[in-house]
């Protein structure tokens, strides 16, 4: 921002005075506003329509609001804002009061436009390096969030580029993508690459909490509103303003709540259950969910109004399953992590369990795959994570059931042949280790052996043809099979 480019309000009751410092300021900066009352100067200064202004110059004795009311309006606004007080009653203890309540600047009436001109043109200064302070640490801020995203696939590192490239502004931004793909991580992300991130970062899931205690959550309710209401109660939108608002699941909301959630969004303003009092918020928001909300817009279970305002910045993360360059960091990363946590010491994965790690449907995405590693951290022995460690056969078992369906060819099918495809199906996706896949068929892992060898079904990992003291990199890993 140059200072050309700042903008100004000047709030003064003396129409002569005020038209007069404002005609001496727009001699070097042309966007300078004029306002009367100070009643009328916090209405202004709330107005999300209306673009924040750089410095206040505000008398300190204003018909309605005064001076005082001005300064934390605007502060709250954007406490980057520098605000000039004018008094004719001045005294060290109200330069002073003024000065901790956040005041930039304070002058005495009678006033000398030279010097008014030389305390506006500081203080433009310092709003301007405030702004290129909070930039630089945003952008600080943004790579080390970035940094801690462990992947380099191309369609992880699209959504965090993307996330740091909207963090800056106050865009709405909606995360989309199957549930455990790490939504609320860029949620945090985008919030912590923002100038908001100093301020507070409130999270809710919306899908936790039936209709009315989702309402009273985000809204807040006066006591008596409801039975057992027996207080007040401020909402996560009174919590989050001057910071970020993360609305996990909001396509889990209902009709009521999404009508409420568009005022909020095009007003910025709501009253909390049982009262009457507008109250208002300056949060961002970041919305996530796993829904096709085209697909709810489309059979009327989704307002079509507030999907629009929702969908301003549109981020989606791909699953795990369809980004496999992620799936050994993460996997590696996480063992790392919680062999820290539980302070056990662990070489890395055996060449099986990295075939079962790569072979596994990861229906719950990242997510799964943090609980699955936490889970063999907790339970393997020895110096490698083996195959057996990794407890993936149910959740294979249940993916299989729900996305199988037999297919007949005019023909018929030989059913040797297709029992064949399902053992080597079971080996396959549990890296060849035999008794977890005879637990994924669902037979006795004798009986499994035994069709191994009728079908005539070898693998290079099992003990009978290998060394048993070496893996097929050559180094010294434990049995599997």
């Amino acid at each position: 921002m140059s200072r050309e480019d700042a903008r100004i309000l000047v709030v003064e009751d003396n129409d002569t005075l005020r038209s007069g410092i404002a005609l001496a300021l727009r001699e070097s900066w042309s966007d300078v506003d004029e306002i009367a009352t100070g009643t009328a100067a916090v209405e202004r200064l709330q107005d999300p329509d209306v673009e924040p202004y750089d410095v206040v110059l505000s008398d300190l004795r204003l018909p309605g609001a005064d001076g005082i009311a001005v300064l934390e309006a605007a502060r709250t606004r954007d406490e980057r804002c520098s605000v000039v007080l004018m008094t004719a009653y001045g005294s060290i203890e109200t330069a002073v009061g003024a000065m901790r309540r956040g005041a930039y600047d304070f002058v005495q009436k009678p006033l000398d436009l030279d010097q008014i001109e030389l305390r506006v043109a500081r203080a433009v200064d310092h709003r301007r390096l405030l702004g290129e302070v909070s930039e630089l640490r945003a952008k600080a801020k943004a790579h080390e969030a970035g940094e801690k995203v462990v992947g380099d696939s191309p369609a992880l590192r699209a959504a965090i580029d993307l996330a740091r490239r909207v963090a800056p502004t106050r865009s709405t931004v909606l995360v989309t993508g199957e549930t455990g793909t790490g939504k609320e991580l860029i949620a945090g992300l985008v919030h912590s690459a923002s100038l908001r991130s100093e301020g507070p970062l409130v999270k809710v899931n919306c899908a936790a909490l039936p209709e009315t205690l989702l309402e009273s959550e985000l809204f807040g309710h006066e006591r008596g509103a409801f039975t057992g209401a027996d207080h007040q109660r401020v909402g996560r939108f009174e919590e989050a303003s001057g910071g970020t608002l993360f609305l996990d699941e909001v396509g889990d909301t209902s009709p009521a709540t999404q009508a409420k959630l568009l005022r909020v969004l095009q007003e910025q303003e709501f009253h909390r259950l049982g009262g009457s009092k507008i109250l208002r918020t300056d949060a961002r928001i970041v919305t996530a969910t796993n829904q096709d909300l085209e697909g709810r817009v489309a059979d009327g279970s989704f307002r079509e109004d507030l999907y629009f305002r929702l969908n301003v910045i549109r981020i989606h993360l791909t699953p795990l399953r369809e980004r496999p360059e992620d799936l050994v960091a993460l996997a590696h990363d996480f063992l790392r992590r919680f062999s820290r946590d539980a302070r056990r010491s662990f070489r890395g994965f055996d060449e099986a369990a990295l075939t079962r790690l790569r072979m596994h449907h990861w229906p719950g995405n990242v997510r799964e795959l943090h609980n699955t590693i936490e889970r063999a951290v907790l339970m393997a022995d020895g110096p490698w994570l083996r195959a057996e460690d990794l407890s993936l056969f149910a959740v294979g078992a249940g993916v299989r059931s729900r996305e199988w369906r037999p297919e007949f060819p005019a023909e018929g099918v030989s059913l040797r042949e297709v029992e064949r495809e399902l053992v080597l199906e079971a080996l396959c996706r549990t890296g060849y280790v035999q008794k977890s896949a005879a637990e994924l068929l669902g037979v006795s892992r004798r009986k499994l052996n035994y069709m191994i060898q009728r079908m005539g079904i070898t693998h290079s990992a099992w003990r009978r043809n290998r060394d048993p003291n070496h893996t097929a990199d050559g180094s010294q890993a434990p049995d599997t099979a």
